[in-house]
């Protein structure tokens, strides 16, 4: 099992109070820190950096443009494979040519490193930017097609439901050849089994789940992808699933630096702004579904450990690391997206984290992937 990075940039509130918007400053610090700290990552041996593009979220994710930020990373990394996590692809977020364009940029600046995450988005996006949510599927699905051969023909000429596009040549060409490895984003296990029907790498953005509950998810896919009907040219049959992790040389030193806070600041927000921007037609009894611990969370002595007891996180000493991780391994998780930039952790905290966690965590999390590979194709 590899071990990947998410970047949401957080912009945590308070936010300074210098300019009448108060975040600028703060947005500024994200972006600058989480530059440096997928540097580090890059030199320790991380094997992809995601990149998200979400809008309108205030506090939780400030990354509107990944693909500005992919091209920044790709020239000051030299190994790490750099992820869209994800691209929206319905048509009225970005019309296809401009996400071939973008993704084939990047991919050249990268010299090839480029993963290419695909998604739909979420109700409060969609009606945002006028997307059809019932739609959303079948324009993602013709967004991927178009994009594909734009990729690989000359001149391109589309006639579809959605795009009506004349012949052109579409430039650039990308620098992976046929073109960068295609993931699929999915919540439910239904759109893991559409993501391994059709060939993609399943990126699981399954919040705070049980393992048991990520595991059913791994196992759908597994069976849709035993018999792919491909809808690119590069098939895959991974699967990468994110939580946040942070690691610290002593549990007392990851409490000193904020990270039960944070955990709680992150759940909160995650959960607060979903309930009312995503989902607010929800009854009482359907929130308390989506977010169990929502109600005990406001509550004064809720303690956020519990996250990390059930291993829905990964808080802790290398050590301690190491065996939550390899649960995850066993499940069948090709690789591990550590989100790292939470919540009021500060800057070294997170730097002494990835450090930690490529030099004493990898290796030993790498060795026991190996070893299990080996008993399974014995």
């Amino acid at each position: 099992m590899e071990l990947d990075l998410l970047y949401e940039i957080d912009a945590p509130k308070p936010w300074p109070q210098a300019h009448p918007y108060g975040q600028r400053q703060t947005e500024q610090r994200a972006y600058r820190e989480a530059i440096e700290q997928i540097k580090l990552a890059d030199q320790r041996g991380f094997h992809t950096s995601w990149h998200v593009e979400h809008h309108f979220r205030e506090g939780r994710s400030h990354c509107p443009a990944p693909e500005v930020l992919i091209g920044a990373l790709s020239q000051v990394t030299e190994r790490i494979r750099l992820g869209f996590g994800v691209a929206l692809m319905p048509h009225p977020f970005t019309p296809p040519m401009r996400v071939a364009e973008k993704v084939a940029t990047a991919d050249i600046l990268s010299r090839g490193r480029i993963e290419w995450g695909t998604g739909r988005s979420t109700p409060m996006e969609q009606t945002a930017f006028g997307v059809d949510r019932e739609e959303s599927r079948e324009q993602w699905r013709e967004a991927v097609d178009a994009v594909v051969r734009m990729w690989e023909d000359e001149y391109f000429e589309y006639h579809g439901k959605y795009l009506d596009f004349p012949r052109r040549m579409v430039t650039p060409k990308p620098y992976q050849d046929p073109h960068p490895p295609c993931w699929m984003a999915a919540n439910s296990n239904d759109s893991a089994a559409i993501a391994g029907k059709s060939g993609l790498g399943l990126l699981s953005f399954t919040t705070l789940k049980p393992l048991e509950e990520l595991k059913k998810q791994v196992d759908q896919y597994r069976a849709a992808a035993a018999n792919p009907e491909p809808i690119t040219r590069v098939t895959q049959n991974k699967i990468a699933s994110y939580t946040l992790v942070h690691c610290a040389p002593t549990m007392t030193e990851a409490e000193e630096a904020g990270i039960w806070e944070s955990v709680l600041w992150w759940y909160q927000n995650l959960a607060e702004f979903t309930l009312e921007w995503e989902l607010p037609h929800l009854s009482p009894e359907d929130q308390e579904k989506a977010f169990p611990e929502l109600r005990r969370s406001r509550e004064e002595g809720f303690d956020p450990k519990v996250f990390n007891d059930a291993d829905m996180i990964i808080v802790g000493t290398p050590e301690q690391c190491i065996e939550k991780m390899k649960r995850y391994v066993d499940i069948g998780v090709d690789e591990l997206i550590c989100y790292k930039q939470f919540g009021h952790l500060g800057h070294e905290s997170i730097m002494q984290s990835i450090d930690l966690l490529g030099k004493e965590v990898l290796p030993e999390v790498g060795a026991y992937s190996a070893e299990r590979a080996r008993k399974l194709a014995s």
